[in-house]
C-alpha cells in the first residue's frame, strides 16, 4: 500500500492572521470536498488533499476559545509597547505566545485518512517534537493533562518547550505546535502561558547554551512528521495549494 503524500510548505514569516486565514481557507477546501464526496458513489469521490505549513510569526499572543483573559497581563499600550498583537482563536487551549525564533507548525490532516482519535492526533504531534529534540540529547516528555512537551517532567523545574493546541471538525484538523528554538523568553513574562502558574518555559537555544541552526531543526521535525504518521511530505509552492 502507498503512503500518503502530505503537501509540505515552510511559509518563512507571516502574520498570525495571514497564516490563519491561510489555513482556514485550506481547512474549508478539505471539508467541502468530504462533503461533496459523499454525495458520490466511491469511484467518483476525488481524494482529500493534506497539508503541513511550517511558518514564523511576528510578536503576537493568541487564546483559545476556552481560555481566561486573567492569563493575558498585558494591556493595549503594553502590547502596542513590545510591537506584539493578540487574537482569540478557535483552537483548544489557553494562551500562548508566537515570535521570531519559534518553530510554528499547522497540519492540515484529513483524519479519516490515518486514526479517528484527538487524543492519539495530540499524541503523536508531541512525539514528534519529542523525537526531535532526542536528536540533540534532550528528554522531552508529556506532563499528565497538560499538552506539550516538557523537560524534567515532576521536578520542582519542569519547563515547557513546545506548546499545542488544535481544532478538528469532521475529522479535518487546523492549528498545531509552536516549538521554541531561538525564541526571546521575555515575551513570556506578558502572560501566564497556557494558564499554567507554577511552571517555566524554555527553549531549545537555553537548554543547548547555543544559538540552534532553524533549518537544521525544521529538517529534523518535519523527517519525523513523515515517519511518525507514515507519510510522504512533497515541497509545494503556496500558489499551487488552494484549488489543486
Amino acid at each position: 500500500m502507498s503512503r500518503r503524500s502530505v503537501r509540505f510548505v515552510d511559509l518563512g514569516t507571516w502574520s498570525y492572521q495571514r497564516a490563519w486565514d491561510f489555513q482556514e481557507a485550506l481547512f474549508t477546501e478539505v471539508v467541502e470536498q468530504k462533503s461533496a464526496n459523499r454525495k458520490l458513489p466511491e469511484a467518483e469521490r476525488i481524494a482529500t488533499c493534506d497539508t503541513l505549513l511550517f511558518v514564523e510569526h511576528p510578536h503576537v499572543y493568541t487564546m483559545g476559545k476556552s481560555g481566561d483573559l486573567g492569563n493575558l497581563l498585558a494591556d493595549d499600550e503594553r502590547l502596542k509597547a513590545i510591537n506584539a498583537e493578540f487574537f482569540r482563536t478557535n483552537r483548544g487551549g489557553d494562551i500562548t505566545y508566537h515570535g521570531p525564533g519559534q518553530l510554528v507548525g499547522y497540519p492540515i490532516l484529513d483524519l479519516d485518512e490515518y486514526f479517528t482519535d484527538i487524543h492519539r492526533y495530540l499524541r503523536t504531534l508531541e512525539e514528534v517534537i519529542i523525537a526531535t529534540l532526542a536528536d540533540y540529547g534532550l528528554k522531552g516528555d508529556r506532563s499528565p493533562g497538560e499538552t506539550g512537551v516538557w523537560l524534567d517532567v515532576g521536578s520542582p523545574f519542569a519547563r515547557k518547550i513546545c506548546a499545542m493546541g488544535v481544532r478538528a471538525s469532521r475529522w479535518v484538523t487546523m492549528h498545531g505546535w509552536a516549538f521554541n528554538l531561538n525564541t526571546d523568553l521575555r515575551y513570556f513574562e506578558y502572560i501566564i502561558p497556557c494558564g499554567i502558574k507554577d511552571k517555566a518555559v524554555t527553549s531549545l537555544q537555553r537548554e543547548l547554551g547555543r544559538r540552534v541552526d532553524e533549518s537544521e531543526v525544521k529538517a529534523l521535525v518535519a523527517g519525523h512528521f513523515a515517519r511518525l504518521f507514515e507519510v510522504d511530505l512533497a515541497d509545494t509552492a503556496v500558489d499551487r495549494l488552494l484549488g489543486a
